[in-house]
């Protein structure tokens, strides 16, 4: 007869303690689903669920670029692989986007400009077109690469973003930060930019491009670096509808 009370007794703590434990466990569970939840395609402020593959997929479409115009003396930048038509010759598979400063001491035929992938060996790139005013140039090399592709969205203040290049020599470097805000051509972000990273690609959550790395801002005063935003792209780059990339908002 005790036996039977201490196991109807067991049986309704059991029962009683069940909602309890469902509510700590959905408590608990809740807020590590919101974090798959919050999908990138549909929100550019969180960070990509997956950022190994984000990485390795732009690292694989990021080559360094040499300007050799010395023995002793180049310079060395970052260039990225994108769809652009040119007008070099079919043999030419692959259109990069960089910097004009990275190429500039080699605009003179008798210096040549060399690529490097990640996994690779140096290549020869020969310049297509340049913007000067804008610090952009489009290069392009039979070195065959995958393209990343332009975002589609323009990145609000508070977007993530990350930038890969050669930060000071170091290949397939990786920074991540947000867009501080954009004028007219530039984006102001929080990533972290050296020597070597000029010309490498800024991209959003879904690993899609958002700019053109340029330059830090000298002044021990700034807080922010600088990258080329795709609307600047359309000035003489390429040709985009009413001279944008992205929309105008109403």
């Amino acid at each position: 007869m005790e036996n039977n009370i201490a196991q109807k007794l067991t049986a309704l703590t059991t029962i009683l303690a069940l909602p309890f434990a469902l509510g700590a466990f959905v408590l608990a569970w809740a807020p590590a689903q919101q974090f798959y939840l919050s999908d990138p395609t549909y929100d550019g402020f969180v960070q990509p669920r997956s950022i190994s593959k984000l990485v390795e997929t732009t690292q694989d479409s990021t080559v360094t670029v040499f300007c050799d115009y010395g023995v002793e003396k180049y310079t060395q930048g970052t260039a990225f692989a994108v769809q652009l038509e040119h007008s070099q010759g079919k043999e030419y598979k692959t259109t990069l986007l960089t910097n004009h400063h990275v190429i500039e001491k080699c605009l003179d035929n008798d210096k040549k400009i060399y690529v490097l992938a990640l996994v690779g060996k140096e290549t020869e790139a020969i310049i297509d077109r340049v913007d000067v005013e804008n610090d952009l140039a489009v290069l392009v090399t039979t070195l065959e690469i995958e393209n990343l592709y332009f975002s589609n969205y323009k990145p609000n203040p508070g977007y993530w973003i990350a930038a890969v290049g050669s930060a000071d020599g170091y290949e397939g470097s990786v920074a991540f930060g947000n867009v501080l805000n954009m004028d007219k051509y530039e984006l102001l972000i929080t990533a972290p930019l050296s020597n070597g990273n000029s010309g490498g690609p800024l991209i959003d959550n879904e690993g899609n491009v958002v700019g053109v790395n340029t330059k830090t801002p000298i002044g021990s005063d700034y807080q922010y670096n600088l990258s080329m935003s795709l609307d600047a792209l359309c000035l003489k780059i390429m040709e985009c509808e009413n001279d944008v990339y992205w929309e105008l908002e109403d």
